[in-house]
């Protein structure tokens, strides 16, 4: 046996009782934050974390995430609820355990490079408001985007984990950019700059096992920080470069709680205390106290958040990943496009084409947000060009990247692709060579003059500054200026229980008497108290209608089979069950897709080129008002789709006769955005 597979002469136990071992391997719990951001699109509201925090304060985790990611832009925008509250309310549970995030460098919690002012003013009140460690990347593993931040997270007395993105360009470590040296030099930068730990951040399940091992190794004999390894469970590989990685030496993983582990997200932490029984590295976790907060999760939380769960796959794992190197939540965003634009069955022109524009682009790893980046790029390339021109629609980010405003990538640009990017970009033709932010001019005194007449707190202004369409609406909801629709209401566990019934109901064939009344008009409840939800079930949509006075479900008639491609698809071509809050047009929303119904208004009524939506998405800007003349070629309006800018072109010249939407309001594809004439 090797050293770290050593068994101890002592009686093995399950409980915290047990002998302390030699060298324990150290345990972040990512339930709060990456669990579900993985398994059901960052849904997990803050009262569902209450009733098991204290429960994982008491386990003895190294840190426990909380924050960052996706949360903070899923929080204001999907569950009206303010972020920095999360901070606040949990830290009065978890007081012993130190807290984590996940910081994007100087994209903070966004997906572009912010100024100083506002990443400096972010880091300060995350620290002020309760964070401990600050888990943060860049997605170019360019750490001149650390820069700022790092000088603040030090200043406020914080833990600086510096990560390095793990990535390949072949089916083993090695190969163009990204072989051992890449890794070891990535990690002396990251000591130089004073990292706390450096964490080894494998975000789409990549690290085969015997890689982990010589990549840990090298590592620990390299550096003295300490090493953290984060490996997401896709590939389904995880848990075995977990156990080479703890032989190799490493010093802190990452897991979840079993019902929010596996598929994409993480392994389970219960089977890691069990196979380190014992043994010289064992955790010390009492398993008993584990099981305890796995019931309370599958019990009385898990069932509320059930319908986001994809359940088209009966596989746990995705071997694919293997090929297309394509994260979860990158993965889901590209579905959930292709599926908004009625091309679901081009997903294969999708992998196909996605290392080719990855290569374009510079052999980026892919992770927020340079995932979306080139995931959205790739739709565009299959969608729109033809056989005399590739990359007709190309995203606003794509640009920047090009520019260098989000740093230096891996490997270079492809010329003619940069060349036709900055063709006109505005800040100029020429790449820069430069720290991204030193050309961004401030932005937190614009951001606290733009909702001054809605708040002064420097937490709500940075809501706004990184976040100002969806941010500024959240603010307004928040402070009473505009009620929130219904679809941002938490889910009951009652709620979730009904249409789990229902759908077993109408599977068995139980309400088939129900269904044939129910096609009378008036048969649902109407009132303030009643909630709407839409019910897939084996190709049939379901009006679900829920009373809050503890009525039972009221359905409608079953809707065309023809409306069912929303939901998601089991293996066999089912309908898999899925529900959603009403009204019908609205679509599930994964890893941050609009899930808003579309902004109804009629098109405009006059003569002339209408440019038109090509995707679903929201309006940021219109670049012209009406009246403007325009020049063939001129950027109209800047639609956002799946978190990517798309600027729309006039193909003719002429004048802005009519606008047809606002900024923020959300267009289905092939709404009429505007009219030139």
């Amino acid at each position: 046996m090797t050293e770290h597979h050593e068994l101890k002469q002592t009686e093995v136990k399950y409980g915290a009782d047990r002998p302390k071992a030699a060298n324990p391997v150290k345990i972040e719990d990512l339930t709060l934050r990456d669990g579900h951001q993985s398994l059901f699109a960052t849904r997990g509201r803050t009262e569902d974390m209450i009733p098991v925090a204290e429960m994982i304060d008491d386990i003895g985790f190294w840190a426990v995430e909380v924050w960052g990611g996706a949360t903070f832009d899923t929080m204001h925008r999907f569950l009206n609820e303010d972020p920095w509250e999360r901070l606040r309310t949990l830290k009065r549970y978890i007081k012993k355990t130190p807290f984590s995030m996940l910081l994007r460098g100087q994209n903070l919690v966004g997906y572009r490079n912010y100024p100083d002012d506002v990443a400096r003013a972010f880091v300060d009140r995350t620290a002020e408001n309760g964070m401990d460690i600050f888990r943060t990347f860049d997605a170019l593993n360019d750490f001149r985007n650390f820069e700022t931040v790092v000088e603040v997270i030090k200043k406020c007395g914080k833990h600086f984990q510096g990560c390095v993105c793990y990535s390949m360009t072949e089916p083993r470590m090695g190969g163009e950019v990204y072989d051992i040296d890449y890794y070891l030099n990535k990690a002396r930068e990251l000591e130089e700059m004073g990292a706390d730990t450096i964490c080894v951040k494998d975000m789409a399940g990549l690290l085969s096992p015997y890689d982990a091992f010589e990549l840990i190794k090298a590592l620990k004999e390299n550096v003295k920080a300490p090493i953290h390894l984060h490996s997401h469970f896709t590939s389904g590989m995880a848990p075995l470069t977990h156990l080479k990685a703890i032989e190799a030496g490493v010093d802190i993983i990452d897991t979840c709680m079993t019902p929010y582990a596996y598929r994409t997200s993480h392994p389970a932490i219960e089977p890691m205390v069990m196979s380190l029984l014992g043994t010289n590295r064992d955790t010390g976790f009492d398993i008993r106290a584990l099981a305890a907060i796995n019931e309370k999760l599958e019990r009385d939380i898990l069932p509320k958040y059930r319908y986001l769960l994809d359940d088209s796959k009966v596989s746990v794992i995705d071997i694919n990943v293997l090929l297309h190197q394509t994260p979860g939540g990158m993965l889901s965003n590209l579905v959930n496009q292709l599926r908004e634009m009625d091309a679901l069955d081009r997903i294969d022109e999708v992998y196909k084409m996605l290392p080719k524009v990855r290569k374009d682009l510079g052999q980026v790893p892919l992770v927020t947000p340079t995932s979306q980046i080139v995931g959205i790029q790739t739709v565009n390339n299959v969608l729109f060009d033809d056989e005399n021109e590739s990359y007709k629609m190309i995203t606003s980010q794509v640009k920047d990247l090009c520019y260098g405003l989000y740093g230096k990538t891996p490997a270079g640009v492809n010329p003619e692709v940069q060349k036709k990017a900055l063709k006109g970009y505005p800040r100029g033709e020429q790449p820069i060579e430069c720290r991204p932010a030193e050309i961004l001019e401030p932005e937190l005194e614009a951001a606290k003059e733009a909702v001054r007449d809605i708040t002064t707190d420097i937490d709500d202004v940075l809501i706004y500054a990184l976040y100002p369409v969806t941010g500024k609406k959240f603010l307004k909801y928040k402070y009473g200026l505009e009620t929130p629709p219904d679809s941002l209401k938490p889910r009951t566990l009652e709620e979730a229980k009904k249409e789990e019934d229902l759908i077993r109901k109408v599977r068995t064939g139980e309400l088939k008497d129900v269904l044939e009344k129910a096609e009378k008009k008036g048969q649902a409840p109407e009132g303030d108290n009643v909630r709407k939800f839409n019910v897939f079930v084996d190709g049939e949509e379901f009006e679900v209608a829920v009373e809050d006075t503890g009525m039972p479900f009221v359905t409608a008639a079953p809707q065309p089979a023809a409306a069912a491609p929303a939901g998601p698809r089991r293996a066999g071509g089912q309908a898999a069950p899925a529900a959603r809050p009403a009204p019908s047009s609205q679509k599930s929303e994964a890893a941050g897709q609009k899930a808003e119904a579309p902004d109804k208004k009629a098109a405009p009524s006059v003569e002339g080129h209408p440019i038109k939506a090509p995707m679903p998405g929201t309006v940021i800007r219109y670049e012209k008002k009406e009246g403007d003349s325009v020049a063939e070629g001129d950027t109209v309006v800047i639609l956002e789709a799946m978190k990517m800018e798309n600027s729309l072109t006039t193909p003719v010249a002429g004048t802005v006769k009519a606008i047809g939407f606002s900024e923020g309001d959300s267009v289905a594809k092939n709404d009429v955005l505007c009219v030139i004439a």
